[in-house]
């Protein structure tokens, strides 16, 4: 009986040694599975239908995309169409792909006779935690016709507005393979940017949904060229803000870009003291104006920025590409972490 007792503890320190091992296979290669999941995603982006897409956005047919023409909204259309397309809906509490930006507040700081426009939803509900809801943003106006001449606005921002499509469909069939973000994704194109944030500052005072419960902004204004400080390269991108509200927000983007993306990040335009002020002239300043986490993805200005020439066909798709691919990692995290970002740092700054 001794000798049968000493064999059955041996076998069952075993078996529990292989059991254990076994286990810690499982986890290491369920780890491993989520890492390849989101590649699988992030591969889903391609140079081709980002394209495709512009080629569309950014043409004569859209008139240069001022606030509130007729090129506009046929814009606008062409992205509700693309979100129907995808399976993707309208946000249930708007009950609509449209929130009508009403002239009234478009021309109330300065009357520059604008009509109506429209900010364009579309929403991925979470899995777990519905109700915290990241923000991915881009405008998707620009400045219209003058003398004659279409400016298409191609990198401003043409190259933002498609990225969110393709971001969107992503999440989206990660959603429908039951991998879904944890938090809800609010896509959300804005009007009015080039007027002075009109959109996304309408948007900030109409919440769609409380602003107490927006986990973060990610938004992506020009993401297609590069600038004559990167003349060598377009592996970079801007980042500006990611520190301003949050260590952690900055953190995720920085372990994302290492883990999944491999570009190099520039903070020049990151400086408080930046004569350019580039923090305050894009639409997450109206999220972070109210401590909301918020990052802004930039390519730098160039020699056709805000100019008839800002076209597609000197869009750089492989650089493109990569940034969206970026944008996307960075919202999953965001999305997917098991507490939402901390706000460890408030801000008093004044635009």
């Amino acid at each position: 009986m001794l000798k049968l007792s000493k064999y059955i503890i041996v076998l069952g320190v075993v078996v529990s040694i292989i059991s254990c091992k076994s286990s810690q296979g499982i986890s290491s290669d369920k780890n491993k599975n989520t890492a390849v999941n989101l590649r699988e995603y992030l591969n889903t982006i391609t140079a081709t239908e980002l394209k495709e897409h512009l080629t569309i956005i950014a043409s004569d047919d859209m008139q240069g995309r001022e606030t509130g023409s007729q090129g506009q909204k046929k814009a606008g259309n062409y992205l509700v169409e693309q979100y129907k397309k995808f399976g993707i809906p309208a946000p249930t509490k708007l009950g609509s792909y449209y929130q009508t930006v009403p002239a009234a507040f478009l021309n109330a700081k300065k009357n520059e006779g604008l009509p109506d426009s429209e900010n364009i939803m579309a929403f991925i509900e979470g899995t777990e935690k519905p109700n915290e809801i990241v923000v991915l943003s881009a405008h998707y106006d620009h400045v219209g016709v003058k003398n004659g001449e279409v400016y298409n606005g191609a990198d401003d921002d043409g190259s933002g507005t498609v990225a969110l499509i393709e971001i969107a469909q992503a999440l989206q069939k990660a959603k429908k393979e039951g991998r879904g973000p944890k938090r809800s994704v609010l896509i959300l194109h804005v009007t009015g940017e080039e007027h002075g944030l009109h959109g996304s500052r309408y948007y900030s005072e109409n919440p769609v949904y409380e602003l107490s419960n927006t986990v973060a902004d990610v938004n992506i204004d020009m993401i297609g060229r590069r600038d004559n400080f990167h003349q060598n390269s377009n592996n970079y991108i801007y980042l500006i803000g990611s520190d301003y509200l949050s260590s952690e927000l900055y953190q995720v983007c920085e372990d994302m870009n290492k883990k999944y993306i491999n570009t190099t990040i520039d903070y020049k335009y990151n400086d408080k003291k930046d004569p350019n002020k580039f923090y305050y002239r894009s639409d997450h300043y109206n999220f972070a104006k109210h401590n909301i986490p918020s990052v802004f993805l930039f390519n730098g200005t160039h020699e056709d920025y805000h100019k008839p020439t800002d076209d597609v066909d000197k869009i750089e798709f492989d650089a493109l590409e990569k940034r969206t691919k970026f944008a996307l990692a960075i919202v999953w995290e965001i999305a997917n972490r098991p507490e939402k970002l901390k706000v460890d740092k408030l801000t008093t700054d004044k635009n």
